[in-house]
């Protein structure tokens, strides 16, 4: 082999090992949690990298979307969303990939009370690792202040419950949630958390490329917890705007077409400044 071409490649693997390690995230976004009153909600779902407007990858399609309503004593109800779900392209600065827009109707979501949003996505292939993954992905709003069941499970494989009010936190809150794997707490989870830095424009389906956050170091882009022996987490909140927590293999699920699956739990939260 000519010492060129092994310059090159020893340059090009020293390059891929000083690329910092960035986190997948299903992003389910829409402008806010906390509304006074109903109306429509749009939604934006991407799978992508929140923090670095990274690399948009195929989430594999839909298998389900949906939100789980319920106010004070009141039984939940399940209101099916599928159906508005709209294939979009998507553009970061760098890459550009496939996700999903849907406009939800203000008679689906007019009531006070709280909205559990569930996407459940298909199956996206990483090449680099050889595994599957699958991310099941929550997000919590709520109408005009009434509380409902924004601590219960979902009953899903695999979620995060948030043990705060995900659409009320203060900046500065310490944020805390359980993870849990068929309806069981899941000790010693790795936790990925991760600040969207670059928001999203819902006009142009895409990211901006300037980020709110200047990065001393590679280490801050993707903070890493993990859960206690009973499944809780803790994080305290440093910054205003939208935090994802992703929990890594956490499902029951843990093969797909023979090869090994990274069956996923997401929550997202939004903090706000106090004034």
């Amino acid at each position: 082999m000519k010492k060129g071409l092994i310059a090159a490649l020893c340059a090009l693997a020293v390059l891929t090992m000083a690329l910092p390690a960035s986190a997948h995230f299903m992003m389910l976004n829409t402008p806010e949690i906390a509304l006074e009153k109903g109306g429509d909600l749009d939604f934006r779902i991407v799978f992508t990298h929140p923090a670095e407007a990274g690399h948009t990858m195929d989430m594999g399609g839909a298998e389900d979307f949906y939100a789980i309503y319920q106010r004070g004593d009141n039984p939940a109800k399940k209101i099916e969303l599928k159906s508005y779900l709209q294939e979009i392209k998507w553009t970061n600065p760098a890459s550009s990939g496939t996700g999903f827009s849907a406009l939800i109707p203000k008679k689906l979501v007019r009531s006070m009370g709280d909205y559990t949003f569930v996407f459940k996505p298909g199956y996206y292939f990483e090449e680099e690792e050889g595994i599957y993954m699958q991310q099941i992905t929550k997000l919590v709003a709520n109408v005009g202040g009434i509380p409902g069941n924004w601590a219960e499970p979902a009953g899903l494989p695999c979620e995060i419950v948030p043990l705060i009010k995900p659409y009320g936190v203060w900046t500065g809150n310490v944020f805390k949630a359980r993870v849990l794997s068929d309806g069981k707490p899941v000790a010693g989870a790795e936790v990925e958390v991760e600040f969207m830095s670059h928001m999203p424009d819902f006009k142009a389906n895409a990211m901006h490329e300037a980020s709110s956050v200047d990065y001393p170091h590679d280490a801050f882009v993707t903070q890493t917890i993990f859960s206690d022996s009973e499944g809780y987490i803790t994080f305290g909140v440093p910054k205003a705007g939208w935090w994802g927590f992703a929990a890594l293999g956490v499902g029951p699920d843990t093969e797909y077409k023979g090869k090994e699956l990274s069956q996923d739990a997401v929550l997202w939260i939004k903090a706000v400044d106090m004034k």
